[in-house]
């Protein structure tokens, strides 16, 4: 546990990159309306959720208004409110919606994380700030002794766990992003799932449904319950 919690306190104390840092306290300062009276984070965020977990989750980075208020990444926006429906049906959230740090979610074979620690303006982190982050990341997979695989929510997401993959020597071949496209990336190394992204701009034009995203755990379940060695597939 000291080594998480070790772990978690250098995230939140990382002031790498001047422009996230800027952004993120300025929201926090500004506030939206709605939430006006709330404290936010402001700070960057740490992972969350079952340390013993054999599945991790990828995302791209806190919503200003989101983790950056929350202190939890995707609690308090309409992405997690679609992420924490669709793990709450596949049984790996023990409730629907997420709100605030102090609710009682727990997740079970789930660990969630991001590509980017810090809210960064219009949700586009630069290169130079992943390349910043991505470190996090890769003490979190090791740290994560029990992992057989990973989700990554969108494809920066999955452009970059393959980036820091590579990086640690391992040879994995260019693999196209595709939601649903399932990779095994070789001996030793978990399996990865690629899904579109639960955003706004995904979940309210349509190109991320809900039964599209439930395929997508509904895939997780089934790769846990049977625990085969899942061949390249694209549905």
């Amino acid at each position: 546990m000291k080594t998480w919690d070790s772990l978690d306190q250098t995230i939140i104390e990382c002031r790498k990159c001047p422009r996230l840092v800027a952004w993120r306290e300025q929201v926090a300062r500004e506030r939206k309306r709605a939430y006006r009276e709330q404290v936010y984070w402001g700070k960057p965020v740490p992972g969350f959720g079952d340390h013993q977990t054999r599945v991790l989750v990828v995302g791209l980075a806190p919503g200003a208004h989101g983790a950056n208020r929350t202190g939890r990444i995707f609690t308090g926006d309409g992405s997690g409110e679609f992420l924490f429906r669709a793990l709450h049906r596949a049984g790996f959230a023990s409730q629907p919606q997420s709100v605030s740090v102090e609710d009682s979610l727990q997740l079970t074979s789930l660990y969630i994380s991001a590509i980017c620690r810090c809210a960064p303006p219009d949700n586009r982190p630069l290169p130079d700030e992943i390349v910043n982050c991505l470190p996090f990341l890769g003490r979190e997979i090791e740290l994560l002794t029990g992992l057989v695989g990973i989700v990554a929510l969108g494809q920066i997401a999955f452009d970059n766990l393959l980036r820091l993959l590579r990086q640690r020597g391992h040879a994995i071949p260019r693999l196209e992003f595709a939601h649903g496209a399932l990779y095994p990336l070789g001996e030793n190394l978990p399996w990865l799932l690629a899904s579109y992204h639960p955003s706004r701009q995904n979940t309210q034009t349509g190109r991320l449904t809900v039964d599209m995203f439930a395929s997508i755990w509904e895939q997780v379940r089934q790769l846990l319950d049977l625990g085969y060695n899942p061949e390249i597939l694209v549905d």
